[in-house]
C-alpha cells in the first residue's frame, strides 16, 4: 500500500459507522465513506463539534449541514497549495491519499534530467497538474467540466505555478485522445483517472471495467519514443489493483518494456494508527 502520511494540513483523525472525521486545515468535516463498514467507538468531541457534516438522503445525494465554515480555503503540502470548497456528493475538491502519487511525479519528473510532456486526463482541480508543473514539466489538463478546469486553474495560481506552460483543455477525454492522434502529437507521462461510470456529450455510456482496456491501448499511442511513466486511478470498487498491472504489462511493458507496479493507497487514521484504504493507482515506469 502507497501511504500519504507527509500531511501537515489534513488528518484523518477518525473513521467508524461510514464516515470520516477529518481536519482540512483548521475546519473539522464529517463525511460519509462506504469502506468505513466498522462501528468503534467514537470518543474523539469533534465528532459532534464539526465545521460541517455531509448528511446522505434517503432518496439519494445529500447535502452539508454547515455549522461555521467559509465558501472556500487553502490547505497546503510540501510547498504546493490547494483551494478546497464543500461539493456536492460530498467532495472537496481533493483527494488527500493522492499526495503519495504527487510526490512521486515531482521525483520522476525531476530525476528525468530532460524537458518532460504529460498528459493529466479526467484531470479534475489539478493537483497531480500542479504537482507536475512544480517538477518543470509541460502539462496538458484536460477534463470534461469547464468548472473544474476553471478550479484547477485557481490550483495552479495558489501554488505559484500558473505562469508555468500548460494547456488547459474543456474536452471530452476520449475524443481528445482520439484528435491528438490524428494530430500526430505524444507525450512523454500520461496521468489519468478515470470515472467508475459516466456519459459521453453524444450519451455515450463510460463503465471502467468495459472501456478502461479499450481506452488505455488508444492513450499508448500518444506516448514518446522515449517515454517516462504512465499513472492510472481507480476508485471503482471491486477492481483490484493487480488488475491494472494486468493492463499496463500486457499494454506498456509489451511495447516498451519497463516495469508496472500497483497498490492500494491510504491514509493513517490517527485514532486507531490503522490504515484506512482509499482506492488504487498505477505506475509504470520505463
Amino acid at each position: 500500500m502507497w501511504i500519504s502520511d507527509k500531511w501537515q494540513d489534513y488528518e484523518l483523525i477518525d473513521c467508524s459507522g461510514g464516515e470520516r472525521l477529518e481536519r482540512w486545515g483548521s475546519q473539522i468535516l464529517v463525511r460519509p465513506d462506504p469502506q468505513v463498514i466498522w462501528n468503534t467507538e467514537k470518543k474523539d468531541k469533534r465528532w459532534k463539534s464539526y465545521d460541517a457534516a455531509y448528511s446522505r438522503s434517503d432518496k439519494g445525494g445529500g447535502a452539508w449541514v454547515k455549522k461555521d465554515l467559509p465558501k472556500s480555503w487553502k490547505i497546503s503540502y510540501d510547498k504546493l497549495s490547494f483551494n478546497v470548497k464543500p461539493m456536492n456528493f460530498k467532495h472537496t475538491g481533493l483527494f488527500p491519499e493522492q499526495a503519495v502519487n504527487w510526490d512521486f511525479i515531482r521525483r520522476t519528473i525531476s530525476s528525468a534530467k530532460r524537458e518532460i510532456k504529460v498528459l493529466n486526463l479526467f484531470a479534475y482541480t489539478g493537483a497531480a497538474t500542479v504537482a507536475a508543473l512544480s517538477a518543470g514539466a509541460f502539462v496538458c489538463h484536460v477534463d470534461a467540466a469547464k468548472g473544474m478546469v476553471n478550479w484547477a486553474k485557481e490550483n495552479a495560481a495558489s501554488s505559484g505555478v500558473a505562469e508555468m506552460p500548460v494547456r488547459w483543455i474543456v474536452d471530452d477525454c476520449i475524443k481528445f485522445v482520439e484528435r491528438e492522434i490524428r494530430r500526430g502529437n505524444k507525450y512523454d507521462a500520461i496521468i489519468m483517472d478515470p470515472p467508475s461510470y459516466g456519459r459521453g456529450p453524444s450519451g455515450e455510456v463510460w463503465r471502467l471495467e468495459d472501456n478502461l482496456w479499450g481506452f488505455v491501448s488508444l492513450c499508448a499511442q500518444l506516448l514518446s519514443d522515449d517515454p517516462l511513466f504512465v499513472l492510472i486511478n481507480s476508485y471503482t470498487t471491486g477492481l483490484s489493483p493487480s488488475t491494472l498491472t494486468y493492463i499496463s504489462d500486457s499494454i506498456f511493458i509489451k511495447r516498451f518494456g519497463g516495469r508496472s507496479e500497483s497498490r492500494e493507497l491510504g491514509l493513517t487514521c490517527t485514532s486507531s494508527g490503522l490504515i484506512l484504504p482509499c482506492g488504487a493507482s498505477m505506475r509504470w515506469i520505463r
